[in-house]
């Protein structure tokens, strides 16, 4: 990366997985998230709803501190996983709520 520090899929990968930590660096954080056909914002949004439908708990607590970062705020969070639990199950706006939870107290 730029900064001299390895990406995150760099740090977890290295070389053991080089094709994946383009992707990821490249073309996904390189191409795909600074595209302007969405904000940041809503890129966020539409991302932490699919980790909440998907039941994918690990990389949602990345996530969320990202859409807090881009821009979301808790409380917007907040009510987009209560309206999830509707559509995607109970079990998985709880755990997201879970984590949303712990990273407002770590102070994410």
């Amino acid at each position: 990366m730029s900064n001299g520090k390895p990406s995150g899929a760099q740090a977890v990968f290295g070389d053991f997985a080089p094709q994946l930590v383009h992707l990821t660096d490249d073309v996904l954080f390189g191409e795909v998230w600074p595209d302007e056909g969405l904000s940041r914002r809503d890129r966020s949004l539409v991302t932490v709803a699919a980790l909440v439908a998907l039941y994918r708990g690990n990389e949602l607590p990345f996530h969320l501190t990202t859409a807090l970062d881009n821009g979301l705020s808790a409380e917007e969070l907040k009510h987009a996983i209560t309206h999830l639990a509707f559509y995607a199950g109970w079990p998985n706006a709880m755990t997201a709520m879970t984590q949303l939870q712990k990273i407002i107290q770590e102070g994410g």
